[in-house]
C-alpha cells in the first residue's frame, strides 16, 4: 500500500475511534447510576419533606441498586444546601431537594444576592404538593373566613397571624389575603414550627396557615381547628373543611407549596429523563401513596419543563406580594 494511503487510513481509523468514544460519552443514562447518589436537602431531619425524601430515596436505591444518601443541610434560608449542591458536578450524582419558595420566592427576598435559583439549577423531578389550612384556636370566636376578615377589616393592624418564617407560604399567604380582601394584618414569624402551633393552640396567636403534618399534634390534642383550606377544592382527608371561598373569604385563594428535585445546571438530558422517570415510579408506589394520603400531600409527576413553568407562575405572584409588603431578607 502506498505510504500516503496508509497515513490516510490511519487518520480515518483514528477519527472513527474518537467519534465512537464521544458517542459513548454522550449516552451516560444507559448505565446511570454506577455509584452512590447524594440528595442534599435544606429541610431538617424529621420534617415532612425529609420524611418523603427518605421514602423516595429508599425506593430509588432499590431501583438503581446503588446507595442514595440524604444529606440534611438546614439553615441560612436554604442557601447552605444550595451552595453545597451548586458546587457539585452536573452529572446526576448530586441532587438537591427544594420547595417552590426556594425556586420562586428566594430571588425576590434576597435581591442584593442577585441569585435566581433556576439560573443555576435544572429541574429534574417533582415529588408532592401540600395545601395549607387556616388554623385557629379551638375556642376562637371565628367560625369562618368571613368572621376572620370582618374582624380584620373592623380594626386594621390589630389582627396578627403567624408563620414559620419571613417569605414562607404561611407569610405570603397572609399577604395574599390582605391584597384580595383589603385587610391589613400583622405577621409574626416563628423560628420553630412547633412553637408556632403551640401559640395558636393556646390562643396567644389568632391564626396561622398550617399543613396537616406540621399541625397534627396540636390538632389531635383538640387545641386548634381548621376553618378553611386555601385550595380550589376541598381536601379528601378533611372533607368537612370548606375552601376559603366557601367560607366567605376571597374566592380562588390557593396557598400551597410543591417540592421537587433539581440538579446543578448542565445535567445531560438523558440522565435527567431517567431520574424523572424513576422518581415517578417511586412516587407511584402504594407505600408512598399511603403516606402522602396521611398528610394530604398530592403526588406530582411533572416533567422538568412543567416544574419550571409552575415555578415561574409562583415567581410572578411572589414578586408582586414581596414588593407590596416591602419584604426583604437581606
Amino acid at each position: 500500500m502506498h505510504p500516503s494511503r496508509r497515513i490516510a487510513l490511519a487518520r480515518a481509523t483514528s477519527l472513527l475511534m474518537a467519534g465512537a468514544g464521544l458517542a459513548a460519552h454522550a449516552q451516560p443514562a444507559t448505565d446511570y447510576p454506577t455509584r452512590p447518589v447524594t440528595i442534599v436537602t435544606p429541610f431538617a431531619a424529621g420534617s415532612g419533606p425529609d420524611a418523603v425524601l427518605r421514602l423516595v430515596s429508599d425506593k430509588l436505591s432499590k431501583q438503581w441498586m446503588q446507595r442514595v444518601v440524604v444529606d440534611n443541610r438546614p439553615g441560612g434560608g436554604g442557601f447552605i444546601a444550595i451552595d453545597l449542591a451548586r458546587r457539585a458536578q452536573p452529572d446526576g450524582y448530586t441532587l438537591l431537594q427544594l420547595d417552590s419558595e426556594h425556586l420562586a420566592a428566594l430571588p425576590h427576598l434576597y435581591k442584593s444576592r442577585n441569585f435566581v435559583t433556576l439560573q443555576h439549577f435544572d429541574p429534574v423531578a417533582s415529588l408532592f404538593r401540600t395545601p395549607f389550612f387556616v388554623a385557629v384556636p379551638t375556642d376562637s370566636k371565628w367560625q369562618s373566613m368571613a368572621d376572620l376578615i370582618a374582624t380584620a377589616k373592623a380594626a386594621p393592624g390589630t389582627v396578627s397571624y403567624g408563620s414559620w418564617g419571613v417569605g414562607s407560604p404561611g407569610h405570603l399567604g397572609g399577604q395574599q389575603i390582605d391584597a384580595l380582601a383589603g385587610t391589613q394584618m400583622q405577621h409574626v414569624p416563628f423560628r420553630e414550627v412547633g412553637q408556632l402551633y403551640a401559640n395558636v393552640g393556646s390562643g396567644e396567636l389568632p391564626w396561622a396557615f398550617a399543613s396537616i403534618p406540621s399541625s397534627q399534634g396540636v390538632y389531635k390534642a383538640g387545641k386548634l381547628r381548621y376553618i378553611a383550606v386555601a385550595a380550589p377544592k376541598r381536601v379528601p382527608q378533611m372533607p368537612n373543611v370548606p375552601t376559603v371561598g366557601e367560607a366567605g373569604g376571597p374566592p380562588g385563594l390557593d396557598v400551597n407549596s410543591f417540592v421537587s428535585l433539581v440538579a446543578p445546571k448542565g445535567l445531560p438530558p438523558a440522565v435527567a429523563a431517567k431520574i424523572n422517570a424513576d422518581v415517578a415510579t417511586a412516587i407511584a408506589d402504594p407505600e408512598i401513596r399511603a403516606r402522602f394520603d396521611t398528610f394530604a400531600f398530592e403526588p406530582l409527576a411533572w416533567s422538568p419543563d412543567e416544574i419550571r413553568r409552575q415555578a415561574e407562575t409562583k415567581s410572578q405572584l411572589y414578586g408582586d406580594l414581596v414588593r407590596r409588603g416591602n419584604i426583604s431578607l437581606e
